[in-house]
């Protein structure tokens, strides 16, 4: 069972990842406001008042953790978990393109994957992402996840001007724990 969303707080040399408070709406509208950072996201980038409610929801939710960035005193992304069965879940994140290429990605993810198998109980991790999004995939690879399979055509987040659906492809990552447990 996953412990209350208050009992996650992960820190780092540089990062604290914890729930959302309605306080980080400015942070959180700051990255999904930007068409850069929703490219391979299934919404559009985030309007001001789509924000003010995703804020409200994600304060609530136990599945996302803020990435609180400690120099800058600031939200620079999020982390998603979400519980689907037999002891899997889900990995998922996002950050301002702002902090990109910094490690960011990695020394948040990293910190969580570790929380995660160590303190709840999981068998195994899986993450999805566009195959366009490189820096996703390889984000995966370098934290130890296996491809697992490549879908093709399986998901239509957008239309085109005539209303036909924009499928695209994506891989499937996977992690074990006992994988896990054999690099540490």
């Amino acid at each position: 069972m996953k412990p209350e969303k208050d009992a996650i707080t992960i820190e780092t040399q540089r990062l604290i990842l914890r729930p959302f408070h309605i306080l980080d709406l400015n942070d959180l509208y700051d990255y999904l406001s930007k068409p850069e950072v929703t490219r391979y996201e299934p919404y559009e980038p985030f309007t001001w008042e789509t924000c003010k409610k995703e804020i409200k929801a994600r304060s609530k939710s136990a599945d996302y953790l803020a990435v609180y960035e400690k120099q800058f005193k600031k939200v620079i992304g999020n982390v998603y978990f979400h519980n689907r069965d037999n002891l899997t879940w889900e990995l998922g994140y996002i950050f301002n393109s702002d902090f990109w290429r910094k490690g960011y990605a990695f020394e948040a993810v990293s910190a969580f994957i570790e929380f995660a198998f160590y303190n709840l109980r999981i068998h195994r991790i899986i993450a999805r992402c566009d195959t366009r999004n490189d820096a996703s995939w390889r984000l995966l690879e370098k934290l130890g996840f296996r491809r697992e399979g490549h879908e093709e055509k399986n998901i239509a987040f957008r239309k085109d001007s005539e209303g036909k659906a924009l499928w695209q492809d994506t891989y499937q990552y996977a992690r074990l724990l006992e994988e896990h447990l054999a690099k540490s």
